[in-house]
C-alpha cells in the first residue's frame, strides 16, 4: 500500500537499491516486525507513511535543508507559516 510505512520504505529504497533489493529489504522489515510482535506479545504499531520525513523533528529538518541550500550556494531566511483560522 502507498499509505503505509512499508510503502514509504520501499519508495525510499528503490532509487538506491533497485526494485528487487528494495522488495527483499521490505520483506526483511516485515519478518523482523513479526518476530518482535510474536516474541514480545505486543500489538503492531503503524508508523505511518510520513515516518521518514517527520522522524527528525521540524526544527532539525529545517536546519538540515537550510544547510543543503547553503552548500548549493543559496542563502536566505525562512519564516514559519502562520495558521489561518
Amino acid at each position: 500500500m502507498k499509505t503505509t510505512y512499508l510503502g514509504a520504505q520501499f519508495r525510499r529504497l528503490v532509487p538506491h537499491r533497485g526494485v528487487k533489493r528494495a522488495t527483499v529489504a521490505v520483506g526483511h522489515s516485515i519478518l523482523v516486525s513479526a518476530w518482535h510482535i510474536l516474541h514480545d506479545r505486543v500489538p503492531y504499531q503503524v508508523l505511518g507513511p510520513d515516518y521518514f520525513t517527520n522522524r527528525l523533528g521540524k526544527e532539525r529538518q529545517t536546519r538540515r535543508l537550510l544547510a543543503q541550500l547553503a552548500a548549493l550556494g543559496h542563502e536566505g531566511t525562512v519564516q514559519p507559516r502562520h495558521a489561518v483560522g
